[in-house]
């Protein structure tokens, strides 16, 4: 049964509009921005460019996973930024990569129990401008320090310092329970479920091109609002996409996490990226009062988490589709666009693997028949993450409003928007197009 089975029509949460900055790798024109004043751009955009005055906006949720302790609501900042009144609440989500999706749903949830009616959900993350920080035995020593009293206090704590403490610590994209990177537990999944070198490669090529057709075809354009620099320069792009990239190139790349026989290489991962999106959600009747027609319907969602976080880490779409098409009493079948988060080709196609186990679906997920893999002509037809790059917080606004798009362009009724995250987590929704019943 869907989520929003019981709910009368006019509660209905609906994706009104969505748009994003371009997505640029870190260290670019993103530098001069702290991560809440590159959300604010495409959170003021997106209502100049639906109409909708800031005042009526009655919510603010935004994802962020770098997070900067000085900006820990970043999403309030994000808002005021973007000149939204001071009334408005606003909450920053931290659920990995999974943020900017929780956002939406905890919004069509508002939305639904008639709590609000007009929201705006999304998320930004810039690598750029990372929260690097001092080594733990410095900070510790630091808030003794200033309970010192004497110098001979003072001196007996900083006596306990070593040169090492002095370096700075980087954030670094690892499970804290796991001890492992993502890639590393991505190699973890290509053990189990076979995956080989030229099957990931082939993915990785096959994202890059399907990507540069798709920005030379114009079908981002709609999503997408420039970001200009104090330095005058007007950024209207992503930067991450490599045309010419191509499976006999990407092969001679070496591992870049299991020296010895790993798969995974810098061709094949995503990338660390810049970017931030905000997506305006309404009800459906408040949408219609406004005249405004509504890129997608909200169905349904599914939340989940892994079994085993040693070998199932980004199994997320796994674990949250074949639930969520039977909920919905959906199959594979009945899907027309399917937006997977491209973390690694690997990841993908470990996923795939388990979404065409009946064995997996079975011992997982308690159902009696696996959904099938999703057939390739529906998945990411106008590439992925590992093109568009990946900044965590951003990137499943993306994948929202790409497949609301995709949705119109096939005439389909419905898509599927899926992710994994880091701790194990995973994520997957139902969008239905409103102009098809």
């Amino acid at each position: 049964m869907s989520a929003y089975d019981s709910i009368e029509a006019g509660r209905m949460p609906v994706l009104v509009d969505g748009l994003r900055t371009p997505f640029l790798d870190s260290g670019g024109a993103y530098t001069e921005f702290m991560n809440h004043e590159l959300a604010a751009i495409p959170l003021r955009a997106v209502l100049e460019k639906t109409g909708v005055e800031p005042a009526s906006v009655e919510m603010v949720a935004m994802g962020n996973v770098a997070q900067d302790i000085q900006t820990s609501n970043f999403a309030r900042e994000a808002m005021l930024g973007a000149g939204l009144p001071s009334t408005i609440p606003a909450y920053t989500v931290v659920m990995a990569g999974v943020s900017p999706l929780a956002c939406v749903t905890n919004v069509c949830d508002m939305i639904a129990l008639g709590q609000l009616d007009t929201a705006v959900a999304g998320g930004s993350e810039n690598f750029s401008d990372l929260p690097i920080r001092l080594a733990r035995n410095v900070r510790q020593r630091a808030v003794k320090l200033a309970r010192a009293k004497t110098a001979a206090q003072r001196l007996r704590i900083l006596a306990g310092l070593r040169p090492k403490d002095l370096l700075p610590e980087m954030p670094r994209a690892e499970d804290y329970t796991t001890g492992l990177s993502m890639g590393a537990s991505t190699e973890a999944m290509v053990k189990r479920f076979g995956v080989e070198r030229r099957d990931a490669d082939a993915f990785a090529a096959r994202s890059h091109h399907q990507s540069a057709a798709a920005w030379e075809q114009g079908l981002f354009d709609g999503a997408i609002t420039p970001v200009t620099t104090s330095a005058g320069d007007t950024v209207t792009s992503d930067n991450t996409v490599r045309a010419d990239t191509s499976e006999a190139k990407l092969a001679r790349l070496k591992p870049a996490f299991d020296k010895a026989d790993g798969i995974v290489t810098a061709g094949n991962a995503s990338g660390l990226t810049d970017g931030a999106t905000a997506n305006l959600l309404m009800s459906a009747a408040a949408a219609d009062q406004r005249g405004l027609s509504p890129l997608a319907t909200i169905r349904d969602y599914k939340l989940t988490g892994v079994t085993d976080m040693d070998t199932e880490m980004l199994l997320g779409p796994a674990m949250s589709i074949p639930r969520l098409l039977a909920n919905n009493g959906l199959t594979i079948d009945d899907i027309e666009v399917f937006e997977l988060h491209e973390a690694f080709a690997a990841q993908i196609l470990a996923n795939q693997q388990a979404l065409a186990s009946d064995e997996f679906a079975r011992s997982e997920l308690g159902l009696d028949k696996a959904p099938g893999a999703i057939p390739l002509d529906k998945l990411n037809a106008w590439g992925g993450s590992l093109a568009l790059g990946n900044p965590f917080a951003a990137t499943g606004g993306r994948l929202l409003v790409t497949a609301a798009q995709r949705l119109h362009a096939s005439g389909g009724r419905y898509a599927v928007v899926a992710t994994c995250a880091g701790g194990g987590l995973g994520a997957a929704l139902l969008l239905e197009n409103p102009t098809v019943q």
